[in-house]
């Protein structure tokens, strides 16, 4: 291959992967704000004043609604408390504990994630002592998905405690109309519970750190070609 040619291919490859790198960088870029605009949404959902128990009933789409607060009266379903297994608060390994909640005045129930305990880890089977009211109680939360599934291995587990639980497969088990989102209940430690959730975060800072890497390396492939096939030309070989 001539020298001509081995410029033009060199040159043709270098701007391929600049072009291609230049992209990937912009589209890092634009899904940024999308999260950013996800999260202002969040945050304008929080900001809202909080629904009772019959708004969230009136609610076509209750998870259009995700992270709005509610303030909600009902009992207890405690046979159908789960203790999910593996979970995190404060970087400590513990259980997530949920509940049913007969919503007051109907039958519909919603699904609360009521707070989190510390793990034994001497008897896995030893759980915290959690403490359940037989009668009405009214719980301050936040609409949320179900909660969120980790990696295992084998098919839906039952019993007091579980890896993951799935909604529908849930209310199918307890025979109880829940609700397709639960609620993230909030306020103070009380009846066993620690209810310091994480902050939602969307991750906008993961894209642009993928996009300055995407840049960085564009930057690198231009300077490596006007380096390599421009100024050098301007040196004279080395004579032994």
């Amino acid at each position: 291959m001539s020298l001509r040619w081995k410029f033009w291919l060199v040159t043709l490859v270098s701007l391929l992967a600049v072009v291609i790198t230049l992209a990937l960088g912009r589209w890092q870029l634009s899904r940024a704000g999308q999260k950013i605009a996800w999260q202002a949404r969040i945050d304008a959902q929080a900001a809202l004043p909080p629904l009772s128990g019959q708004a969230l009933l009136s609610l076509a789409d209750p998870a259009s609604e995700l992270q709005r607060q509610v303030d909600l009266r009902g009992r207890w379903i405690a046979s159908g408390t789960v203790f999910l297994d593996n979970r995190q608060m404060n970087s400590k390994p513990g259980l997530y504990v949920v509940t049913p909640l007969r919503l007051e005045g109907g039958s519909a129930v919603v699904l609360v994630q009521r707070g989190w305990v510390a793990r034994n880890f001497v008897d896995r089977k030893s759980l915290a002592k959690v403490e359940t009211p037989d009668d009405v109680v009214e719980i301050q939360g936040r609409i949320a998905a179900p909660p969120s599934r980790l990696y295992q291995f084998g098919a839906a587990e039952s019993g007091l405690i579980r890896q993951n639980l799935d909604l529908a497969q849930f209310a199918a088990e307890l025979g109880l109309p829940l609700l397709p989102v639960s609620v993230q209940q909030t306020g103070a430690a009380s009846e066993g519970l620690l209810r310091e959730w994480p902050p939602v975060s969307v991750g906008v800072e993961t894209h642009y750190g993928y996009a300055f890497q995407w840049f960085a390396l564009s930057a690198l492939i231009a300077i490596l070609y006007v380096w390599f096939q421009i100024v050098r030309r301007f040196f004279p070989p080395r004579r032994s």
